[in-house]
């Protein structure tokens, strides 16, 4: 077991093994099988590129045993930051072929974010496309290599300069080695087979450790909910390292059964559409901001998207109207609303449940042994129907964050019960209905924001006395986020110039402001904390008088 994960108690990794929930077996040795079974099957299509299980299998063979070549061990944690490309699945399964560990980074991801992941995993190597419209992934790479002597490898698609390996080369090399070598490395099932990132509420990412036996049940449990089957074409189109376009059931429950995975590295409705008509796309996972979006483009009309059959819905909540603007525009569809977490606890409106359940539940767990707690402040579980702290524990719900024990204190209750910071109450159905967050969070089109680590940034700011970042509503993105500053005497500040100031801090772009308020004072709750529930309705009664909300 690598040091600093929390391994799940002996007696209910023992329940999960006697349920066969568990089956001890490395998501290497799971897709081997896959690969073999399905070996004359498109498994992936990126633009005009079509691979078979068995070439996918024999690329990721041929890069594992290259990546031995150039150094990498079991357990070596790897940061992935790469787009939706059909490289990103030879990578994936090239490290679980070798047992290396992927820490699943975004691609909008910048320094700050990026050198905190490569500290707090001890990351070895490190691999990225060249670079995206302007910004130079190698001149990230080479900064954080000059800071941390343990990233030993700079690996990028595309034009790779002096110093750094070629990811094509790497795919394309013949090994000297035998792929029977790969055969002959241990994978414990208990180890992470990968790292996912948490949105916490304090300025320091987590890292969260997903075992090779929790990540091929959570797999397995998410496509057994969404009709999955090896007819069935998944549009990936949100960001490949996020749980849910990888896992949930994603790329991995795809190849499960069969299935067939197109990529696609763009949202605009103009590619999108076609790709549906033209791939006979039955399945696709967005977050609420993007099928508003794609509802309301006039070139949804003018292509032919009869094939759909189930659109996931996750992230955020789903306003009723906007399942029923999708299912009117698009009749063979159902609109499947879950809930989940990178944590582990998954939970899927079911295909068949009755319209008003569809309409008003974020769905109930995929696993018969899912325990979810509502909680008060004193940990009472609250009467049925109130609302309380969504708290979760089971067979793919981790026990603690990777090497941080004191945030494991607080976040985990002493019987292992995940604190989620969501705030629930159960419909009379048995499913869930969101009801807001406990959690300092903003959620931004499905991405989490810690407002602590923007606002430690902008208390760096010359001009700044004291601020706090809330999330203000948006028709579109669920959330933005305000800054509400307090200057220092004297002193002037523009959001323009606040954008430019945090931009100059390398964070993802999605972290930065979208409107700025100057505030003389902050009105403080009775326990002596800024009261940001107050600040969230002031800027909100503003946005009415603007006419914006």
């Amino acid at each position: 077991m690598l040091e600093g994960v929390v391994r799940f108690p002996q007696e209910f990794a023992a329940r999960y093994r006697a349920k066969g929930y568990w089956e001890d077996r490395s998501l290497r040795d799971t897709f081997a099988e896959i690969s073999a079974r399905y070996s004359d099957r498109v498994a992936i299509i990126d633009r005009d590129r079509e691979v078979t299980y068995a070439e996918l299998d024999e690329r990721a063979t041929r890069l594992a045993l290259n990546l031995l070549d150039e150094g990498l061990r079991p357990l070596d944690r790897v940061v992935v930051q790469l787009p939706n490309v059909v490289e990103f699945a030879y990578f994936y399964f090239a490290l679980q072929k070798i047992g290396c560990i992927p820490i699943m980074a975004l691609p909008t991801h910048r320094y700050r974010e990026i050198s905190q992941f490569i500290e707090l995993s001890g990351a070895a190597a490190c691999v990225a496309p060249d670079r995206a419209r302007d910004f130079d992934y190698t001149k990230l790479i080479r900064r954080i290599r000059d800071a941390h002597t343990n990233l030993r490898l700079g690996i990028i698609l595309g034009a790779a300069p002096k110093g750094f390996l070629s990811l094509t080369e790497l795919i394309e090399r013949k090994s000297v080695r035998s792929a029977d070598e790969l055969k002959s490395i241990t994978i414990d099932p208990e180890d992470p087979a990968l790292f996912q990132l948490s949105g916490g509420t304090t300025g320091v990412p987590k890292l969260i450790p997903r075992t090779h036996n929790d990540y091929v049940y959570n797999s397995k449990m998410a496509a057994s909910v969404t009709s999955v089957g090896p007819d069935k074409i998944l549009l990936d189109v949100l960001p490949l390292a996020h749980n849910l376009p990888l896992a949930c059931p994603g790329l991995q429950g795809f190849f499960m059964h069969g299935g067939k995975v197109v990529l696609a590295n763009t949202t605009r409705g103009e590619d999108i559409f076609p790709l549906i008509e033209r791939h006979r796309i039955t399945h696709v996972a967005v977050v609420p901001a993007l099928l508003i979006r794609w509802i309301n483009d006039p070139l949804i009309k003018k292509f032919d998207l009869s094939s759909l059959q189930v659109i996931q819905s996750g992230g955020q909540r789903l306003q009723p109207e906007i399942r029923r603007r999708t299912e009117e525009l698009i009749p063979s569809v159902t609109v499947q609303e879950n809930f989940g977490m990178a944590e582990g606890m998954l939970m899927f409106v079911r295909l068949d449940d009755a319209e008003d359940v569809k309409m008003e539940t974020v769905g109930r767990p995929i696993s018969p042994d899912d325990e979810v707690r509502l909680v008060d402040d004193d940990d009472n579980e609250v009467a049925p129907g109130e609302i309380g702290e969504f708290l979760a524990r089971g067979p793919y719900t981790l026990r603690g964050y990777y090497g941080a024990p004191e945030y494991n204190a607080r976040a985990f209750t002493t019987d292992g019960f995940y604190r989620s910071g969501d705030l629930m109450r159960q419909h009379p159905s048995g499913n869930y209905i969101v009801e807001g967050r406990k959690k300092d969070l903003i959620n931004r089109g499905g991405e989490k924001i810690s407002a602590e680590e923007v606002e430690n940034l902008i208390l760096t700011h010359p001009a700044v006395q004291n601020v706090a970042c809330v999330p203000i509503p948006d028709a579109v993105l669920g959330e933005r986020m305000c800054a509400c500053v307090i200057l220092r005497k004297g002193r002037s500040l523009a959001l323009p110039d606040l954008v430019a100031f945090l931009a100059e801090q390398e964070i993802a772009k999605h972290k930065l402001p979208e409107r700025l308020e100057i505030m003389d004072d902050f009105l403080l709750s009775p326990f002596g904390k800024v009261s940001k529930k107050d600040l969230t309705d002031r800027i909100a009664n503003k946005l009415k008088e603007e006419g914006k909300l």
